[in-house]
C-alpha cells in the first residue's frame, strides 16, 4: 500500500495539504510509512487490533441483537495536530469551560443571566437537565464541571468548531490511553522522533483533581469510582480508570449512608468515602432526591453532599450546560460572564423553539442535521442529506409537536484522515475530536483526546454505536525537520 493514489479531494485532510503533499507535521510519519516493505502496514494494523482485543477494549451496543460486547474498531494511522492548532484549541477550551462553570453556578443561585435577558427563562426551565434539587447548592471549591469531553470538528476552512459539550459523564478517555500504548509499539521510531505531547499522565492528573475536591482537613482522602455496573456500555472504561488511578470501583449497593457520611463496604468493614467520581446520571444517583425507582444509586447521598462531607464529580446539575439548546447560547454565555468573544466558535445552530428558526428548519430539512436536545451516541438524529422523504416528514412532525426538544445545524464538510480500506489501499474518512478537560486547582486540557472516525464511506456519524472507530491523536510540541 502507498499514498500515490490517495486523494484528499475537496476536503480538509489532516495529513495531506493536497494529493502527494504531506503537511509539515506529518511528513516524518508519511516518509516512514513509504519506507515499509510490502505488507508491513497491514501486518502492524493486525498486530494493533490483536493487542486491543487482548486488552479487552470494548463497548456495548444496546440495539445490536447479535451480541453486547464489541471490540472498538481502530485504525493505526494517527491523526496529527500541529502545535499552533493545539495552542488555539487549548485556549478556547479553557475559556469555554471556565465560562460554563460560572453559568451553572449562576443558574443554581442568582440567575443573573436570565434577569439580564441573555437567555430566555423558558429555555432553562424547560430543560430536562436542570435539577431543582440543586438550587442554592455550593459544590466543593465552587467547581461544578470537573471532567468534560468537548466535541470538536474541523470544517473545510481548516477552522475548529465546537460541536457539543459533554459535562455529565463523558466517556472515551480510556480509548485514548489504550490507543496511545498500542501506537507507541506500532511506530516506535516515528513516535520517538516526532515530539509528541504525552497523555499517559491523565490518570495521575485525574486522581489529584479528585483529591483536591475532598472536604477540608483530610490528609489522605478516600476516592471511589461509582459505576452502574457490568451491563453499562462504558463499564470497560470504569474498571480501567479505577485500576489506572488506584481508586476503588464501587456500585451503589457497595455504599451506605450512616451518621451523616458515606461509607464503602470492604472486607475489613466500613470505610468512609470522601470523594466519588460518579459515572451514574443524576436521575439514578439518589432515589430519595431524584428518581425514586433507581436501584443504581445510594439513598441519602445527596444530603451528605449538601452537608459538605462528600465531594461528587461531576456535580449534580451540570447537565443543564450540555443541553443542546443551551449550547446555542454558549457564545453569549462567554461574552456575558467573561466579556470576551469565543475563541472556538460554535457550529451555526437553529433553535426550533424559536419561531423563525423553526420555519427555516422545516423548510430545509434535506440539508440540515437535526438533533434532539438530550440524546447522545448519535441516536435520534436526522442526517438531512442522507434522509428519505418519509424520514423528513416524520421529523417535521416531531419538531412541530415538541419544538423545544430539537436543534438543527448545517451539514459541515468535516475534515478527513486516511484509513486502511479492504486491506489494500487508503481512503479518506471523516473525523471529529473529543479532548478531555479537568477542572480542579487549575484547568488542564489533555493534549489530543479521542479522534473518532466514521469508517463507512461518506458517513459523517463517528459514534462507535453507529459504526465509528478511533485513531490515536498526536499533538506535536514542535515540528521535526
Amino acid at each position: 500500500m502507498d499514498f500515490n493514489s490517495y486523494d484528499p479531494e475537496d476536503f480538509y485532510d489532516e495529513l495531506f495539504k493536497s494529493k502527494g503533499k504531506p503537511r509539515p507535521g506529518t511528513k516524518l510519519l508519511i516518509d516512514r510509512l513509504k519506507s515499509f516493505p510490502k505488507g508491513e502496514i497491514l501486518r502492524r494494523q493486525k498486530a494493533a487490533e490483536a493487542a486491543l482485543f487482548n486488552m479487552g477494549v470494548t463497548f456495548t451496543v444496546y440495539s445490536d441483537e447479535s451480541g453486547i460486547e464489541k471490540i472498538f474498531p481502530f485504525d493505526i494511522l494517527p491523526r496529527i495536530i500541529e502545535p499552533q492548532d493545539w495552542e488555539h484549541i487549548e485556549k478556547g477550551l479553557k475559556q469555554r469551560i471556565y465560562a460554563l462553570n460560572l453559568f451553572i453556578d449562576d443558574v443554581y443561585h442568582d440567575q443573573k443571566i436570565i434577569k439580564d435577558g441573555v437567555i430566555p427563562k423558558d429555555i432553562l426551565y424547560s430543560s430536562k437537565c436542570i435539577q431543582p434539587q440543586c438550587m442554592g447548592l455550593n459544590p466543593p471549591k465552587g467547581i461544578w464541571c470537573h471532567i468534560t469531553g468537548t466535541d470538536l470538528v474541523r470544517d473545510k476552512d481548516g477552522c475548529f468548531y465546537v460541536l457539543e459539550d459533554n459535562l455529565r459523564c463523558p466517556s472515551g478517555v480510556s480509548y485514548v490511553l489504550e490507543n496511545r500504548q498500542v501506537l507507541k509499539r506500532t511506530f516506535p521510531l516515528v513516535f520517538e522522533a516526532s515530539n509528541i505531547r504525552p497523555v499517559d499522565d491523565y490518570p495521575d492528573r485525574l486522581v489529584r483533581m479528585l483529591q483536591y475536591l475532598a472536604p477540608e482537613n483530610i490528609e489522605t482522602p478516600t476516592v471511589s469510582l461509582l459505576t452502574p455496573g457490568i451491563y453499562n456500555s462504558a463499564y470497560f472504561e470504569h474498571s480501567f480508570l479505577a485500576q489506572q488511578t488506584r481508586i476503588e470501583l464501587v456500585e451503589g449497593n457497595d455504599l451506605v449512608v450512616q451518621d451523616g457520611f458515606v461509607y464503602m463496604r470492604t472486607t475489613r468493614g466500613f470505610q468512609k468515602v470522601d470523594v466519588i467520581y460518579r459515572r451514574i446520571d443524576d436521575d439514578y444517583l439518589d432515589p430519595l432526591s431524584f428518581n425514586p425507582d433507581s436501584l443504581l444509586g445510594v439513598p441519602g447521598i445527596m444530603d451528605v453532599y449538601k452537608s459538605g462531607r462528600l465531594a461528587l464529580a461531576n456535580a449534580p446539575g451540570t447537565g443543564v450546560a450540555d443541553d443542546k439548546v443551551v449550547y446555542a447560547y454558549v457564545p453569549k454565555i462567554i461574552k456575558y460572564y467573561l466579556d470576551e468573544d469565543p475563541i472556538l466558535p460554535n457550529v451555526p445552530t437553529y433553535v426550533c423553539w424559536d419561531d423563525k428558526d423553526r420555519e427555516y428548519v422545516l423548510n430545509n430539512l434535506e440539508k440540515l442535521v437535526v438533533k434532539p436536545a438530550n440524546e447522545s451516541g448519535g441516536y435520534g438524529m436526522l442526517m438531512g442529506t442522507h434522509s428519505t422523504a418519509k424520514q423528513r416528514s416524520e421529523f417535521a412532525q416531531r419538531i412541530k409537536e415538541n419544538p423545544r426538544n430539537y436543534i438543527a445545524q448545517p451539514t459541515l464538510s468535516l475534515s478527513r484522515v486516511p484509513v486502511i480500506v479492504d486491506d489494500d489501499h487508503y481512503e479518506g474518512r471523516h473525523v471529529d475530536l473529543r479532548p478531555y478537560i479537568l477542572y480542579g486547582e487549575d484547568i488542564y486540557v489533555m493534549p489530543g483526546g479521542l479522534t473518532r472516525v466514521a469508517l463507512k464511506k461518506g458517513s459523517l456519524v463517528v459514534n462507535s454505536s453507529q459504526g465509528g472507530g478511533s485513531k490515536d491523536t498526536w499533538v506535536l510540541s514542535k515540528i521535526s525537520k
